[in-house]
């Protein structure tokens, strides 16, 4: 999975497939980079792929909606711990995508804009040149565009979230959501590497 992700006045001035445009291209330059090529370097090479994915992602607008209706019942502590934790496996697994990827050829298909909510269409063509279509969900944020979710081959990263999380609550409880995903994020090695970019 690729192509995905500065501060800007009051409004939103660049077109939303441009901002996808600069984020892609900062995240193939960190890829491309031979500095950070030797498999000693991929903790240094994620971590600044997570910094560029970080200025493109909305992850707290993304880990409300995956939420859904239990974040209303949510407090402000919950909340954040919940962003924190939502980032960090967010940002990986995104990471670990991206790094699946060699700079195969990337189309732009176009974007539409709604008001303050905008989607900007691409295609990654692997190797074998089999199209993978991936679309950006947008909002204008303050003056700028932010990724708050992805569709892959038309399966929303939200959604697909939204469906997993809502059974584990429902079924079970809160807590055992975030005590699963805290298992997972310590499986992943992110607390003990230190590699969280919030």
């Amino acid at each position: 999975m690729l192509a995905a992700l500065l501060c800007l006045p009051a409004v939103a001035r660049a077109a939303p497939s441009d901002d996808i445009r600069d984020t892609t291209d900062r995240i193939i330059k960190v890829l491309t980079d031979p500095e950070l090529k030797p498999s000693e370097k991929t903790k240094e090479r994620r971590a600044e792929i997570r910094k560029v994915v970080g200025q493109r992602f909305n992850f707290a607008e993304m880990a409300r909606r995956s939420l859904a209706t239990h974040w209303l019942e949510r407090t402000p502590e919950q909340r954040d711990e919940f962003v924190r934790i939502f980032t960090d496996l967010v940002e990986y697994s995104y990471v670990e995508k991206i790094e699946q990827f060699g700079g195969e050829k990337i189309q732009y298909a176009g974007e539409s804009i709604d008001a303050d909510q905008a989607t900007v269409r691409t295609k990654l063509f692997t190797r074998k040149d089999v199209p993978i279509s991936i679309d950006y969900r947008l909002l204008n944020m303050g003056g700028r565009w932010q990724v708050y979710d992805v569709l892959i081959d038309g399966v929303s990263l939200v959604n697909e979230y939204r469906t997993q999380f809502n059974k584990i609550v429902l079924t079970k409880s809160y807590e055992e959501l975030v005590r699963t995903m805290k298992v997972k994020r310590l499986s992943q090695g992110l607390e003990a590497q230190g590699v969280s970019s919030k």
